[in-house]
């Protein structure tokens, strides 16, 4: 039976949103392709029909990922506009996000695989990265547009690494105390931040 415009587009979304996830979970190499469509509910066969490549579908879902994520960064800045960059570090540093692997962010989840993948998946992970530094760098209390990118270049890099080697340990109080660590250096060492 033929399947609809409409529906081959919902097809492509669905593998698209469980790609986004099984890819953080597992790595873009952690699962085939007979994963990702039975986890969409479909055939593998229905694959070739809507993504050129496995590569194909990789970029799409990082982009689908990098979207998810900027949205909670944002909803994360609008629960307090006096200090969005507070927000941001609470949401991002946190146990919760530690624990959720597959709606995290992206670079922690698959930042070392994408250096391994094809020019379009470094692509998608450069605009995504290149998306979080202008807004960490419009939260630092940097005027200087160069200062700002160089103090959001390494709150980004403080927050990634802190959120990589907590879900690296098995030691509870030892992740914790990157998460606490690597929060503390990043808001002391905020503008927005000394001049309270």
């Amino acid at each position: 039976m033929r399947v609809s415009r409409v529906q081959a587009e919902k097809n492509r979304r669905a593998v698209i949103d469980v790609a986004s996830r099984l890819f953080r979970e597992h790595g873009f190499d952690g699962i085939g392709l007979k994963g990702l469509m039975e986890g969409a509910g479909l055939t593998q066969g229905a694959f070739y029909k809507q993504f050129e490549s496995k590569d194909d579908l990789a970029a799409q879902a990082s982009r689908q990922a990098f979207e998810s994520t900027q949205q909670r960064w944002m909803d994360a800045a609008a629960t307090n506009p006096e200090d969005p960059l507070r927000a941001v570090i609470a949401l991002y540093l946190s146990r919760g996000h530690r624990e959720e692997k597959s709606d995290g962010c992206p670079i922690v989840a698959l930042g070392a695989d994408a250096a391994r993948q094809g020019p379009d998946v470094k692509a998608t992970f450069e605009a995504g990265i290149k998306e979080r530094l202008e807004m960490l760098g419009s939260w630092t209390g940097e005027v200087d547009g160069e200062a700002a990118r160089h103090k959001a270049m390494a709150i980004l890099s403080t927050m990634v690494g802190a959120v990589v080697l907590a879900r690296a340990v098995n030691d509870e109080r030892l992740s914790k105390q990157f998460l606490e660590a690597a929060a503390e250096s990043v808001l002391s060492g905020s503008s927005s931040n000394n001049a309270r």
